[in-house]
């Protein structure tokens, strides 16, 4: 009968199992090796990313240069595999570090043309 209960708790059985895997990832790491990465930054692969396969990679790994062959948000790229975004940033540290991505910020509101410059150009479309 102990061995029947003991079965029973929620923590024994299968799906217990993926509670683990993200420390497993990323050996315990909880900051990015390489990278500041914003959840709004744009990540892409380098050309040639996964030339030969990309046998070494992690499937995580893989799968990232795979879904960022286009520009793609941080936040995506968490979504799409379904993990937590710390775990991502993690993951696209070590790729940063490897050279086998690149990483955009995006522009700040400083950068943005002022409400001034905006206005006059929406007068001259309207001028039209």
């Amino acid at each position: 009968m102990r061995a029947e209960r003991w079965v029973e708790h929620t923590w024994v059985d299968r799906e217990a199992g993926p509670v683990v895997r993200p420390y497993a990832m990323t050996g315990g790491r909880v900051v990015p090796s390489s990278g500041g990465f914003d959840v709004v930054a744009m990540v892409v692969a380098q050309r040639g990313a996964l030339s030969g396969g990309g046998f070494g990679l992690q499937p995580e790994y893989r799968a990232i240069l795979v879904f960022a062959r286009e520009p793609v948000a941080v936040a995506e790229v968490a979504s799409h595999l379904d993990l937590a975004l710390g775990v991502v940033r993690v993951l696209l540290g070590d790729l940063l570090g490897q050279g086998l991505i690149e990483m955009y910020h995006p522009p700040v509101a400083g950068d943005l043309p002022s409400e001034r410059v905006l206005r006059a150009v929406i007068d001259g479309l309207r001028a039209l």
